[in-house]
């Protein structure tokens, strides 16, 4: 069948809600192989967002993919009820990997995507807390389940929907590019974690009562780097400062690595970055390469033993099912045996110097960061500061026409977008990513930023 014809009947019979027709019309893709996706017409695209991070080591990634099929043949379904090794030893590895970086037992618990996790985290702070209220950032994202949305920033994602009367604290993100206390990041000496602090000072500022060391909020869900709120990291310290007073007033803190979990940053969990002890991990996207999909948590022991979390606490059919098992533990296989802490740093720090330079060319580009190949280019209007959600979009439209020539080859180019003025293009690319994909990227970034530039001029 033809493009047209599909996408008419797309246009007829599929729902616009699931997150489709950013673009108009819509791309339909045919194949994917290593960092690249190809079209109808089999046009190839070099892709630096890999489902949002969810394939981490690469489309098609043939041992990952083989054991898949393995599994599939020897047992493909059974019934959440029922046990597999594959389960036992993939919760065992996530398990041990915590308790090797941060020195605490815990156990691990499975579910079916990124917001069913988070759920399940929700029910673990409220049966332990007895707390139905969490601290969130601004810029946070976390999910759009109902419960999910309560601590996922944007309203957009509420406003259709009602009142939520467990909506999340929010508390402005370090966002030093875009401090929102206007302070500079040079001397500010953490103003923001201060700010946090000074939360708890007087039972004034609502959110507990000093004498007492009684607080209202179970715990502080945060992104240790923001994904959908622009890859954007924090000062190193940050978390540091405010984990004391979270610990005071027994506040969980909860980590949500389902973005930059899986070496997307250099570490297989990004909290190691800053410094301090998560009581809950929540994991998903790159578990099985995006080839399933599984997600899931890692809680420490008192929060979550047989005893006090028991049999049917939460339920999900397709949890921890034989072939997403299996294919984490195929992805675990991958983490033991390669060494992604220094490759990712390696690949990351080349990426992000060749972005730099291009900062230097181009005065639209008001900031580039990253931590390992969690990378951003912050998008602006000739001031360099202003967001500019419309060069942003005309950046992704114009990679997607897939008409870049470089050296007699022609690429498309696939983007993502976010920051909270979507102005953001956030660059996730395979771990697997060579050198020389590496610099593709850089040479077809220079030429889209070369035709953005031309047509304002």
């Amino acid at each position: 069948m033809e493009e047209k014809e599909l996408l008419q009947l797309e246009s007829e019979y599929c729902s616009f809600g699931d997150t489709v027709h950013y673009l108009n019309p819509p791309k339909i893709f045919a194949k994917s192989e290593g960092s690249y996706i190809y079209d109808l017409e089999g046009k190839k695209y070099l892709d630096l967002q890999m489902w949002y991070s969810a394939c981490n080591f690469g489309y098609k990634n043939k041992r990952i993919n083989d054991a898949i099929k393995d599994q599939m043949d020897t047992l493909g379904q059974l019934a959440s009820q029922f046990l597999t090794k594959e389960k036992i030893l993939l919760a065992y590895k996530i398990a041990k990997s915590v308790e090797d970086r941060f020195n605490v037992k815990g156990r691990v618990h499975f579910n079916v995507g990124g917001s069913q996790a988070i759920e399940d985290s929700l029910k673990l702070v409220r049966n332990y807390t007895k707390k139905n209220l969490n601290f969130a950032f601004m810029g946070g994202y976390h999910g759009r389940t109902i419960g999910a949305t309560n601590i996922t920033s944007s309203y957009r994602y509420r406003e259709r929907y009602g009142h939520f009367s467990d909506r999340a604290f929010f508390v402005p993100f370090p966002y030093c590019f875009r401090c929102p206390y206007g302070k500079d990041k040079e001397t500010c000496d953490l103003y923001c974690a201060k700010e946090f602090e000074k939360l708890f000072e007087s039972e004034y500022y609502t959110v507990c009562n000093p004498k007492t060391k009684n607080c209202e909020f179970g715990a502080f869900y945060i992104e240790p780097i923001q994904g959908t709120g622009g890859y954007i990291i924090p000062p190193k310290d940050y978390f540091k400062k405010i984990k004391p007073v979270l610990d005071e007033y027994k506040v969980l803190l909860v980590s949500d690595e389902i973005q930059m979990g899986f070496y997307r940053t250099g570490k297989l969990w990004s909290i190691e970055h800053f410094g301090v002890v998560p009581d809950i991990i929540v994991f998903g996207k790159s578990l099985t390469n995006g080839m399933n999909p599984l997600s899931g948590l890692w809680a420490k022991e008192e929060l979550i033993n047989p005893e006090i979390f028991p049999p049917g606490s939460t339920h999900s059919t397709f949890s921890s099912n034989p072939i997403g098992v299996r294919a984490g533990l195929e992805v675990f296989k991958l983490i033991e045996e390669k060494d992604y802490e220094k490759t990712v740093k390696e690949k990351g720090e080349k990426f992000l110097n060749l972005l730099k330079d291009l900062k230097k060319k181009y005065p639209f580009i008001g900031d580039v960061d990253g931590l390992g190949l969690a990378l951003r280019i912050e998008i602006c209007e000739k001031d360099g500061y202003t967001p500019s959600k419309r060069l942003t979009d005309k950046i992704v439209e114009e990679g997607l026409k897939a008409d870049l020539n470089l050296n007699g080859k022609t690429y498309g180019l696939v983007l993502d977008v976010g920051g909270y003025y979507k102005n953001v293009l956030t660059l996730a690319p395979s771990l697997e990513i060579t050198d020389e994909e590496i610099d593709l990227a850089v040479e077809l970034l220079d030429l889209l930023f070369l035709r953005i530039k031309k047509d304002e001029l």
